[in-house]
């Protein structure tokens, strides 16, 4: 935890020219592409493992939910 919180701006660009020198120019997009695929997997399954993994069983309501069914008026003596 200590040697994250030491990194300078010189710190990442030397970091960004090994990267650089490591996979060459050419990669670099193709690589970028796979990360950004793979972040996008995984907050979809994310989001996924928070919802209940059996929305196919859940009880339906007996009445839709929204506005309620109106009810007679019945007068108050009976008529």
């Amino acid at each position: 935890m200590g040697l994250l919180q030491n990194l300078t701006g010189w710190h990442a660009i030397i970091i960004l020219v090994v990267i650089l020198l490591l996979f060459g120019s050419t990669k670099l997009p193709a690589l970028a592409k796979s990360v950004g695929q793979s972040m996008k997997i995984f907050k979809t399954e994310i989001r996924e493992a928070k919802t209940p993994a059996d929305a196919e069983t859940a009880v339906e309501p007996d009445e839709p939910v929204g506005e309620p069914a109106a009810r007679p008026v019945v007068a108050i003596d009976g008529r």
